[in-house]
């Protein structure tokens, strides 16, 4: 038999056994995390490893297994990309339960948090302010409860709830407190799809990955028609169909940017789990990249800039109001609020509850009305909020003393008591004033040395609060934000976006923001261009958090604030925001550098490869060798680049700078060894496998070249890797045994005298090419 649960009481024990026992539990289904087969299948099983492993078969058929060197490739992509997925898992795995939304329950007459998979049908569950519900119910009972439904339906209006009212999981409480009782739950709520999408580990669209993606693309149209160009003059020149398939297998190898999409890949993931070693988890793969690219970081004050950690400073009794009268109210205020926030609490903390003050109706605190009123019967009505909402005009004294204590720095309440009847979410328009309530909030002893760093990056700062604008601008300055002299009050804004963007393009300090107009605010700065960051820990940020290019909420914040956001500070220390973007600059700037190294090769490959088609001659370079030239100056070098430290400034362009760069390198790099080729092997002494060797060291010294150029600024380890790989190629070029393997003849002196002037002139056409495309390195 089913029963009820009581909303004062809950469930007992026994009730809960027998849901349990029933399955009537919260079993939320795991979100689609690729399993280990299932990981195998997708880091083998690719378009590139595809094409490499179809050329690996037809240099068999063509009966040259020593040139399938290439197709190591396929082996090291897998293994490297199952091995960086497998860790990123765990990682993200272990963090996931550091992030994970917890339940408070009601059982046997008590409160307690437990796991969200632990509630059961029927539960009653508690709501407080920035809650977000984990499963669906009724609501049973509510003080001034609004729900905030924009994740579910778009519309940012807080919802009343009333009493058998209907609440859904994923929205969150905006403003009141109450209980509800649980209906529907597992995968019959909408908690499970939030879950699913929250904890889902994939690599969201970027600039970076849809640059990658268009260059693939164009060459999946250009590599075919080369290819059978090539062939089909191969076969009507060489002896043998093997030799004419082998040559086509060589150039088609070389046009593949087999590289490419892991180390793009790879650059994500180990950025990912770097951010999560220092606590900061990301939502998805781009979200290192986002914050990278962010040029405007619009800051919540308190709990971003401060600790969050408010205390009570003083009180000051207004009028005929004594200390004993002020301290009565304040702790009747506090003691009447079932869910207080952290500004009541740092009240309640020294306010005892009075005696003879009985509360009767109540609203709760909104980020939006920046009020909370309380009716005590026989004793009034008291409101406690922004006293420059609350003050008359008439109050010019008691504002004079709420201004100069606000342009200190310090968080200033008004507690005032009303001249007429209960209006619920209107004020009363007479009201005399009663205390000034004074608090304190202390700045972040890192919040300057940080801020500083963002400035010095080239990020604009904005500080948004829904505080007193001299407060905000006062602890801006002292936070090391010299451009707050005086603080904006949001309530003067424009609603057009046009010339709201005007007035944040002049300013930097905002307060008694809405939050509505954080989430204009954002847009607004969005219209003009600009890639915007929002940090934020309270219900009032979960509008701008959501629509901000890049969210970022504190792992204390509320569950809704981590909800949206798309990384979360779990350790709440703002001093790692610094290193998100060190890391996202880091991505980047590598995955260009790779880029440039792979479609540079891909770039003077095709036009060999059309080149030798066009004119019939002998293709010059074996596949073995390619192999050798693509380790030595792209693939070994790649991997090192795409994990090296790099913080430069990160510029929009990604793929226009790649191709700009990469097109007439690799043009250049390919007509110089495509001349020094013909010209060599129709020298009298000098034989095929001989201008191939000549034609090899041509283009590796331009692939270093390239190497050494994209590196820059240099530093001795650079230098000293392109060093090795030279190195390494000399060695090859010595021992007997590789040499013969590679087939590398070594040519006359005058072979040689050419491969010296070739590497001069055309190194310093893309050393030129360099300087020109790419100024900024």
């Amino acid at each position: 038999m089913t029963t009820t649960a009581d909303a004062a009481t809950g469930l007992t024990a026994a009730e809960v056994a027998e849901r349990v026992a029933d399955g009537r539990v919260n079993d939320v289904p795991d979100a689609p995390m690729r399993t280990i087969p299932q990981i195998i299948k997708a880091n083998v099983i690719t378009p590139v490893n595809g094409i490499i492993g179809t050329l690996f078969v037809l240099i068999l058929v063509a009966g040259f297994p020593a040139d399938s060197l290439f197709a190591g490739v396929i082996v090291s992509n897998s293994i490297i990309g199952i091995g960086q997925e497998l860790q990123a898992r765990r990682t993200l795995g272990a963090l996931a339960v550091l992030s994970a939304p917890i339940a408070r329950v009601v059982r046997d007459g008590e409160t307690s948090e437990i796991e969200v998979s632990a509630v059961v049908a029927d539960d009653i569950l508690e709501m407080r302010p920035g809650d977000q519900l984990v499963v669906d119910g009724e609501v049973v009972t509510e003080s001034g409860l609004e729900m905030d439904e924009s994740l579910l339906t778009g519309e940012s209006d807080a919802v009343q709830k009333t009493p058998g009212d209907e609440v859904l999981s994923g929205s969150f409480v905006g403003a009141g407190s109450g209980r509800y009782r649980a209906t529907r739950i597992g995968a019959d709520a909408y908690a499970a799809k939030l879950a699913d999408e929250a904890r889902r580990f994939e690599m969201a669209d970027s600039e970076l990955r849809r640059g990658v993606n268009t260059i693939l693309r164009w060459l999946i149209v250009i590599i075919p028609p080369a290819a059978a160009l090539l062939l089909l003059r191969q076969l009507g020149t060489t002896d043998a169909w093997q030799e004419a398939l082998q040559s086509t297998v060589a150039a088609a190898v070389a046009m593949v940017p087999d590289g490419l999409v892991l180390l793009t890949s790879l650059s994500f993931i180990t950025g990912v789990v770097a951010l999560a070693k220092r606590k900061a988890l990301a939502k998805e793969l781009a979200s290192v990249e986002l914050l990278a690219r962010v040029d405007t970081l619009c800051l919540d004050k308190t709990g971003t800039i401060t600790t969050g950690e408010i205390s009570l400073a003083s009180v000051i009794p207004l009028r005929d109001t004594t200390e004993h009268e002020a301290a009565e109210v304040l702790g009747a205020l506090g003691a009447a609020d079932p869910a207080p926030n952290a500004t009541l609490a740092a009240i309640i903390a020294t306010h005892r509850a009075p005696d003879g003050w009985d509360a009767g109706e109540s609203m709760p605190f909104s980020s939006a009305r920046k009020w909370a009123a309380t009716e005590f019967r026989e004793r009034g009505i008291y409101y406690l909020g922004a006293p420059d909402i609350l003050f008359d005009d008439d109050d010019q004294a008691e504002r004079a003393i709420a201004d100069e204590a606000a342009a200190a720095g310090t968080r200033v309440l008004l507690v005032t008591r009303a001249r007429g009847p209960w209006l619920g979410d209107q004020l009363v328009e007479q009201r005399d004033p009663v205390a000034l309530v004074l608090l304190e909030d202390t700045v972040r002893p890192d919040a300057p040395e940080i801020l500083a760093y963002f400035r010095e990056q080239g990020v604009t700062l904005k500080v948004i609060s829904g505080d007193n604008p001299s407060t905000v601008a006062a602890v801006a300055r002292r936070a090391g934000i010299e451009t707050a002299a005086g603080g904006i009050d949001a309530r003067t804004l424009p609603e057009n976006q046009d010339e709201l963007a005007e007035v944040l393009e002049a300013n930097t300090v905002f307060g008694r923001v809405t939050p509505h107009q954080k989430r204009a605010m954002v847009h607004a700065l969005q219209s003009r261009g600009h890639t915007v960051a929002m940090t934020g820990d309270g219900v009032n940020d979960v509008l701008a958090l959501k629509d901000a290019d890049m969210g970022i909420a504190m792992g204390s914040g509320s569950a809704a604030a981590r909800a949206v956001a798309q990384l979360v500070l779990l350790d709440n220390k703002f001093a790692t925001l610094p290193r998100v973007l060190a890391e996202g600059r880091r991505v980047i700037n590598n995955i260009e550098r790779v880029a440039n190294l792979f479609i540079t090769k891909a770039a003077y490959a095709v036009l060999l490869t059309a080149l030798v088609g066009i004119a019939g001659s002998p293709f010059p370079f074996l596949p073995r060798q390619l192999t050798l030239i693509g380790t030595f100056s792209i693939g070994v070098p790649g991997f090192f680049l795409a994990l090296a430290p790099n913080e430069s400034l990160v510029e929009p362009g990604f793929l226009t700078r790649v191709l700009r760069f990469s097109i007439p390198a690799g043009a250049i790099a390919g007509l110089t060894t495509y001349v020094l080729w013909e010209i060599v092997r129709r020298l009298d002494d000098v034989t095929l496998p001989e201008a191939r060797t000549a034609a090899t060291a041509t283009l590796l010294v331009f692939g270093l070249v390239i190497l050494i150029l994209i590196s820059r600024p240099l530093r001795p380890w650079k230098i000293g890797l392109a060093t090795a790989m030279a190195g390494m190629y000399s060695l090859t070029m010595v021992v007997p045994s590789m040499r013969d393997y590679f087939q590398l003849d070594l040519p006359g002196t005058t072979a040689w005298i050419m491969v010296a002037a070739a590497g001069i002139i055309g190194g310093a056409a893309i050393t030129a090419i360099t300087r020109l495309t790419l100024p900024h390195r």
